[in-house]
């Protein structure tokens, strides 16, 4: 896993001056979940030099299903991509999207699931990235076709079943990283029921980025409360479909809490089931 003294974000002065850099590769994954042309439309008018398109849609994920609204993609299919893109395990990745959130996450996530340790998010994202005058492009790369071994970490997930037998295990910490209204079951507007996961805490992903980018390790760990969970508690990130809670597992590991599972069917596969039990109000508040 990645070494603990890197940091998982990269400056957008860093990655305008490694954007020439033969040894690395550059990712734009930015989306819109309500407009899924856009993200596309975005690369065309222009990235930064070099960079890969991947698409949440089409490559970061998998058709909705039973498994949920943004299920884990086909990774021998993504591993493909990756290779013909010029993506290899040799190459130092940096991600971004348009702010550096859950869709540059979900692919920092998915890498370093599919066994790749150099890989970074820009932080702040393309806005920071323009912000400092970096060169932009609207010409698609040629990278030379490579290979893209996998190497699955089954130990960065933690699936329905295994969440749902460990519900009464103390030592089993489930992060909700959906707003609080969601979390709290006041409104559900993709989901089949409203609530969460009974025993989870809410922790909003969108609260550990400002104006300037990913929140300090101390400001996130204050906002989460994270000295409040005990070292040795297996900690499960989910949000509404796998792709926020990516973001989320993110900030942890800038806060300096590695390690945290991805619970990757999320709410959105757990509110089908109508024989699973479901949760609404504050835990916290219920302590």
């Amino acid at each position: 896993m990645n070494d603990p003294g890197v940091s998982p974000l990269v400056s957008a002065g860093q990655l305008a001056a490694k954007s020439q850099d033969p040894n690395v590769r550059i990712i734009d994954a930015r989306f819109e979940l309500n407009d899924p042309v856009a993200g596309p439309a975005m690369y065309a008018a222009g990235h930064v030099p070099g960079a890969v398109y991947l698409d949440l849609d089409r490559d970061l994920a998998a058709p909705p299903g039973a498994s949920g609204r943004h299920p884990l993609p086909d990774l021998e299919a993504l591993a493909r991509k990756l290779g013909t893109s010029g993506i290899g395990r040799q190459h130092e990745v940096l991600v971004y999207d348009q702010v550096g959130s859950m869709y540059a996450a979900r692919a920092w996530w998915l890498l370093r699931y599919m066994g790749h340790d150099a890989v970074r998010v820009l932080d702040g994202g393309y806005a920071a990235y323009l912000a400092v005058g970096g060169e932009v492009s609207s010409r698609s790369p040629s990278h030379p076709p490579t290979s893209f071994d996998i190497d699955v970490r089954q130990e960065m997930v933690l699936e329905l079943d295994g969440v749902l037998a460990r519900l009464d295990d103390p030592g089993l910490v489930m992060l909700d990283a959906r707003s609080p209204e969601r979390y709290r079951g006041e409104t559900e507007p993709l989901d089949p029921k409203a609530g969460h996961v009974p025993g989870a805490l809410n922790l909003p992903y969108a609260s550990s980025s400002g104006p300037a980018g990913m929140l300090s390790p101390s400001e996130i760990r204050q906002l989460y409360e994270l000295d409040t969970l005990p070292d040795d508690a297996d900690l499960v990130a989910y949000c509404g479909s796998g792709v926020s809670a990516a973001h989320l597992v993110l900030a942890l590991e800038v806060a300096g809490r590695r390690g945290v599972k991805l619970y990757p069917g999320s709410w959105s596969e757990w509110s089908r089931r109508d024989d699973l039990p479901v949760a609404v109000g504050d835990e916290r508040a219920r302590a």
